[in-house]
């Protein structure tokens, strides 16, 4: 389908890369791999035709299109987020206009029996029939599928994207290129804007799509299950595994290992060559010896072993000081912004030790929940920490904030104190800065390296209570697999946003997830969790119900006492609930009474009278989705 002849990109510090040849056949599913700036992003926009190669050619079947999805996108914004899709297919466009014309012309003329006529109903039906092949008919219910995957709820559809953040918005560009299904799909960083059950729904439509892809990402477990063949750019060449991720990533370790004996042997005969040269080079009888080991040493191709430094990256979290037996309590916690309720009667206990991973769709209220613990936004309720807590926050912007004009070295010996201050170059080195990389400007960063800076800061802070919005947002998979297993060792509790699942995979031991404004409590992984999302209601039930009966299992001495303490708060805030919806449903109905004998000429006091009962009546609707909110967790709890 695709072929690459002897392809190159001259920069000018060098080649990118050079003399690529391979191709891309129909039904393959490719992942593009390599270090950041080996040219992954530029072999897409090659293969795209928006960039020209500095040598070699690309050769594509004339009736070949090509998607692609860039991290730099560029769309018009003014249109709805449905019409962006509707009229985004220029052969379904033509066929409308065409059938709208013959149409027309049907409906004025009256020359029935005419050839005319005739002829124009033959066309109508061909045109019918294109339209079908090309599954016009099916057009909109293609539409509000992808959206739907995507994340798009039915009120959003109809909004114009300019109200959309460029999140939202690369969300719509990639549903525009999947819904048009071209041959080959060119896909970099897909993952990045989309939450958890959005990019699950991605995951199964490339896995059934039947053309070509190939994509750029950081998700291992994203590229494992779309992928079945690795192309890695590495030192100016690009090595074709068939494999997916995991498996290539075992077959280039092996093959790493070989090419280091390899070069270990011929780095020995090169010095031994470069020794028999310098000393017989001066000798007339030996002169054209050496000159023929020059030769041969210029001839000579160099293995080249590319470092993997990320491999040797250890991080570990100190813990500041043991904190009590609980270490956070909502109580009544609720977020509004106007008319948007976000969530509301959140009320929660944390554990000592308790590893929970915050999960929903994009906008259900996150990071605002995060930061309502934090006390950063003001809001309904009240949040308790416990005994010697000392949080650290790490926002999704945190890399952001870090100031662009000290150095990496300057950065951290900001953040640090005591004695630690002593190993902030062996520190650094762990996060991959090492020699003139810690005279570096935090301006000239990547967005990588400035989350590894960032995370570093987070090492030099030591504390017992976590909270982190997306720390894995610019890490590449290496890097990500060492912050896990840091986490995974990390002694105090944690809040975690992610929408990685291989990273959350076996770290947290719960799951919180905001739904229907309310926040709910999964007490399994998220393999379990994300199996539920996708299953018919009944299921889901089941499935819940096997779960408590498998936490009421493994519950400890400690944590019944927990739980027994929550049932009775939770008891008592009933029963005052009770009392006051009891007390608002009496004085609703004195109101009832009233306003059925109410003087509506007296306007004023009519007003006043409608109001209270207006506003006795909102306290009641919200004191009874408190009340069932309540009695839905101590009925968990008892379960």
């Amino acid at each position: 389908m695709i072929n690459l002849e002897k392809l190159g990109v001259f920069l000018p510090q060098g080649y990118l890369f050079k003399d690529v040849s391979l191709q891309i056949n129909r039904g393959d599913k490719v992942g593009l791999v390599g270090k950041n700036g080996a040219g992954k992003s530029t072999l897409l926009k090659l293969i795209a035709g928006t960039q020209k190669p500095s040598e070699g050619n690309i050769h594509k079947p004339k009736e070949c299109t090509v998607g692609y999805l860039s991290q730099d996108i560029r769309i018009d914004t003014s249109q709805t987020v449905f019409n962006f899709l509707f009229f985004s297919n220029d052969t379904l466009n033509a066929l409308r206009i065409l059938i709208d014309d013959v149409n027309h012309q049907l409906t004025v003329r009256v020359d029935y029996e005419s050839d005319e006529y005739a002829s124009l109903l033959d066309q109508v039906n061909e045109l019918n029939h294109s339209f079908n092949l090309n599954e016009g008919f099916q057009w909109e219910e293609k539409i509000m599928t992808t959206l739907t995957g995507l994340g798009f709820s039915t009120d959003e559809i109809e909004r114009e994207l300019s109200t959309f953040s460029g999140g939202w918005q690369m969300r719509a560009e990639l549903a525009r290129i999947l819904v048009n299904r071209p041959d080959v799909l060119l896909l970099d960083e897909p993952t990045n804007h989309l939450d958890i059950i959005s990019i699950s729904w991605l995951e199964t439509y490339l896995q059934r799509f039947e053309g070509a892809v190939i994509l750029i990402s950081h998700d291992r477990l994203f590229l494992d299950n779309v992928t079945k063949r690795t192309l890695e750019i590495s030192l100016g060449k690009i090595y074709d595994f068939p494999f997916a991720y995991s498996k290539y990533k075992v077959v280039r370790a092996e093959e790493k290992e070989r090419l280091e004996s390899a070069k270990k042997q011929q780095d020995k005969d090169i010095k031994h060559a470069e020794e028999l040269i310098d000393k017989f080079r001066a000798k007339k009888n030996k002169a054209a010896f050496a000159q023929s080991l020059i030769k041969k040493l210029d001839k000579t191709e160099r293995i080249e072993v590319e470092n993997d430094g990320v491999a040797k990256m250890k991080i570990a979290f100190p813990l500041s000081v043991q904190p009590g037996k609980w270490v956070l309590e909502m109580e009544n916690l609720g977020k509004s912004f106007g008319d948007n309720l976000l969530f509301h009667s959140t009320n929660l206990t944390v554990g000592r030790g308790e590893k929970i991973a915050l999960l929903g769709p994009n906008g259900v209220g996150k990071s605002t929940l995060l930061k309502r613990i934090l006390d950063k936004l003001d809001g309904d309720g009240k949040v308790h920490l416990g005994h010697n807590v000392n949080v650290t926050y790490f926002a999704q912007d945190q890399a952001e904030k870090i100031d662009p004009t000290k150095t990496v070295l300057e950065t951290v010996e900001y953040a640090a104190t005591g004695g630690i201050r002593r190993d902030l170059r062996s520190i650094l080195g762990a996060f991959l800065f090492s020699g003139e990389d810690v005279d570096k400007k935090v301006g000239v960063l990547s967005g990588g390296e400035r989350t590894r800076l960032a995370l570093c800061q987070l090492l030099l802070s030591p504390s017992n209570f976590l909270i982190l919005d997306e720390p894995t947002n610019h890490l590449d998979i290496q890097s990500k697999e060492v912050l896990k297993e840091a986490l995974k060792n990390y002694e105090g509790t944690f809040i975690v946003v992610s929408h990685d699942r291989e990273f959350l995979d076996g770290l947290t031991n719960r799951i919180w997830e905001i739904q229907a404004k309310l926040l709910r409590v999964h007490h399994f992984d998220v393999k379990e969790y994300l199996k539920m999302q996708f299953q018919p209601d009944n299921e889901k039930t089941k499935q819940k119900n096997q779960q408590i009966q498998e936490v009421k299992s493994e519950r400890s001495h400690e944590e019944t006492k927990e739980i027994k303490r929550r049932k009775n708060q939770l008891s008592n805030r009933i029963q005052k609930v009770e009392d006051l919806i009891k007390e608002h449903e009496q004085s609703i109905e004195k109101l009832n009474a009233q306003i059925s004998e109410l003087d509506y000429s007296d306007e004023a006091a009519a007003n006043k009278v409608l109001a209270v009962f207006a506003e006795k009546k909102e306290s009641l609707d919200q004191f009874m989705e408190e009340w069932e909110s309540l009695t839905l967790e101590i009925d968990s709890l008892e379960d």
